[in-house]
């Protein structure tokens, strides 16, 4: 396997393009929006540039690394002579569902068609296809180059042949893959996601503010970042998106997103994406706790 298709150029797609061609794997990136994909290759350089700037690689990689990425705009063109396509695009179920029957139709019949989703069922992203058996979950972690660990889902169809694969894959990476099955939010968010939903439900209940919360889960939990920054860097909409699937998938009302994350996602407070969350991201102020009641 050495012929990589990452579907997205986003955060998680570039990271896992970059990840890819730094592990010496020819890598397709693929878009449908040219500035998209030249952001997306903005990042990869930068990334590199950090890791050179602290002597973690050498300006050879950095070089090669660069020179095993290639973009394209067409799914078609770009899943043509691939063995591996990893989607990585917005946590969007009927997006993913017209993606995964477009690469059905286009890559190689023995290509495994893998998604990045961290929660959507990988049996239902398969049963769109003609190949359920070659499709696999691979969670990765943000940001990607640095974080070690990967799920790898199994749909119910998955094979034991493909799961090994890809778990070694896995390894080849230089990452720690983890097999879960496949349940609503999986293994990860299953358990993230509640905790940072009731960060913001004591928030908004009035137990305490921004700044309390995060220093408690800090210094009392020993997290490297408290609940609320974190959910700002996954980005609100994605946090309400991943709880709405479990909700939907599971019926219980402990997954229900609190209504100050609704608002929130509503007036477009996605958090340091949008510049504004939970903290202030504006150009002059870094991740300034906002002075005013979250209701």
């Amino acid at each position: 396997m050495t012929n990589i298709a990452v579907i997205g150029a986003g955060t998680m797609g570039n990271g896992i393009a970059h990840v890819f061609a730094q592990n010496n794997y020819k890598v397709n990136l693929i878009d449908i929006s040219q500035a998209a994909l030249d952001k997306g290759l903005a990042t990869v350089t930068k990334n590199l540039d950090r890791l050179l700037s602290k002597e973690k690689i050498t300006s050879i990689i950095k070089a090669q690394t660069l020179n095993n990425i290639t973009t394209y705009t067409s799914i078609a063109e770009g899943v043509k002579d691939i063995d591996l396509v990893v989607e990585a695009a917005t946590e969007n179920i009927d997006l993913k569902l017209k993606i995964f029957k477009q690469i059905d139709e286009e890559a190689p019949a023995n290509a495994i068609l893998a998604s990045n989703t961290s929660s959507i069922s990988i049996t239902k992203i398969a049963s769109v296809t003609k190949r359920p058996e070659k499709v696999i979950g691979m969670h990765f972690m943000n940001p990607v180059p640095i974080m070690k660990l990967v799920e790898i889902i199994r749909g119910y169809n998955t094979s034991d042949e493909v799961t090994k694969t890809i778990m070694d894959l896995s390894e080849n990476l230089k990452k720690v893959p983890v097999e879960v099955n496949d349940y609503p939010g999986f293994v990860a968010n299953r358990i993230l996601m509640p905790m940072l939903n009731e960060a913001i439900e004591t928030l908004y209940n009035g137990v305490a503010g921004v700044y309390e919360i995060d220093t408690v889960m800090k210094l009392g939990m020993a997290h490297p970042m408290g609940p609320l920054q974190l959910a700002d860097f996954i980005g609100l909409d994605v946090c309400l998106s991943i709880l709405n699937v479990m909700y939907d998938g599971f019926k219980n009302p402990k997954y229900a997103p609190c209504p100050l994350l609704v608002n929130m996602v509503q007036a477009g407070k996605l958090g340091s994406k949008s510049g504004e969350g939970f903290y202030d991201y504006s150009e002059n102020r870094k991740a300034e706790i906002i002075s005013k009641q979250f209701r």
